[in-house]
């Protein structure tokens, strides 16, 4: 039997640039490091491409301006709302100067304790000292500081409130609330900047009052020769990049990722599947925070990535069908068990623990994990024998 199973290598490339061939520089770096290191590749085995490369080798960008135009084409002058943004400098600080500039007077209403990927505004523990544990008052950043007394992000050290007032200016004020409706006695133009939840939130504004809900991945969502945009998630999965100028979420994905699998194929005689990713979806257990703040873990992959894991549970197996086998005896019969599981585990006790996640999701994660948010210059990933189990040889 042999000892390995699932391998993943961060993959080191050029720095890439706008303009870059971006299939050619991912399959040599990928064939390059695999006779580096002596891996055989395999059918199924997947390359994995950070989305962060795939948008600027396009050159998807956008600067404050042109988000400030669209905003102002799309909600109108006078008192805008902003509900529900993220905790974020190089998320949202962009978006926030472009919002900012597009509006007469805005009205940023944050979440507490926390925003909706788990950026904590303050202490959840302080709010719970203070009395504080349904969270359901809204306050006004004055009230919240005379209650709270110190806001600080615990990884950044950033006070979010004091930091967003700044970015929007004199024409912005602050409230805290947990309630989407709150910024109606306000304004009844909202743009609602969370992420995962957008669709719901905008239903809630449009059926309580709202003349105007405008969502993220509705700003910069139309086609233009002039600047960056992406037709699903607008501003969506967007960073930093220059002062000024903000990298959007890459689209055309699919076309990319179809395109590196034929030429990976051609290079190598081996059906590879191939992904992009972003963001990965776990959550740090000292901070709180949700990685996600992307739309997507991946929104873009090869069809063979599609789909959820059928695994049985080794160990329960083991406790509950072969309880008196041990060794090469019990090795024989979990192959066979294996090898033999239904197509279909669902709401079996086999199965029970495995938490048959969306494939991209897992991978996405894993990825994110390898390849880090730094300075490792390992924009791709290489994984392989993902789809193996113990069965396999």
């Amino acid at each position: 039997m042999r000892t390995y199973g699932t391998c993943a290598y961060g993959v080191r490339t050029p720095v890439i640039k706008y303009g870059d061939d971006l299939v050619d520089i991912v399959a040599t770096s990928v064939i390059n490091m695999t006779k580096e290191k002596n891996i055989t590749l395999k059918d199924k085995d997947i390359v994995c491409v950070t989305e962060a490369v795939v948008a600027i080798s396009q050159g998807n960008y956008a600067s404050t301006e042109d988000i400030a135009c669209d905003v102002r084409n799309k909600i109108g002058g006078g008192t805008v709302g902003l509900i529900f943004p993220i905790l974020s400098r190089n998320r949202f600080m962009g978006i926030l100067q472009g919002i900012a500039q597009g509006v007469d007077e805005l009205i940023i209403q944050l979440s507490y304790p926390f925003d909706e990927v788990g950026n904590p505004l303050v202490s959840i523990d302080t709010l719970y000292d203070l009395g504080i544990t349904k969270f359901d008052k809204a306050y006004t950043s004055e009230e919240f500081y005379n209650l709270v007394k110190t806001v600080e992000h615990p990884f950044t050290g950033v006070d979010y409130i004091k930091e967003y007032l700044k970015i929007g200016g004199k024409k912005t004020r602050i409230i805290l609330s947990n309630d989407p409706l709150e910024i109606l006695k306000y304004t009844d133009k909202v743009i609602n900047a969370d992420i995962h939840s957008r669709k719901r939130t905008k239903r809630i504004l449009l059926s309580n009052g709202a003349k105007r809900v405008l969502s993220l991945d509705e700003i910069l969502n139309d086609e233009s020769a002039e600047h960056g945009y992406h037709p699903l998630y607008g501003v969506l999965g967007s960073n930093r990049s220059k002062e000024g100028n903000i990298k959007l979420f890459p689209r055309g994905g699919e076309a990319f990722v179809t395109e590196l699998q034929l030429e990976l194929k051609k290079r190598t005689g081996i059906n590879l599947e191939c992904m992009v990713y972003g963001d990965g979806a776990f959550k740090d257990p000292v901070g709180g925070i949700w990685e996600l703040a992307d739309p997507v873990v991946s929104p873009a992959h090869t069809d063979g990535l599609l789909g959820t894991p059928n695994e049985i549970k080794l160990k329960y197996i083991s406790d509950n069908v072969f309880t008196n086998l041990r060794g090469e005896k019990l090795t024989a019969e979990m192959k066979k068990f294996i090898a033999n599981k239904d197509k279909d585990l669902k709401n079996q006790n086999v199965s029970l623990g495995t938490t048959p996640r969306r494939y991209t999701d897992l991978i996405g994660s894993l990825c994110d994990l390898v390849s880090g948010s730094g300075d490792k210059g390992t924009p791709v990933v290489l994984i392989t024998g993902y789809f193996d189990n113990y069965a396999s040889d």
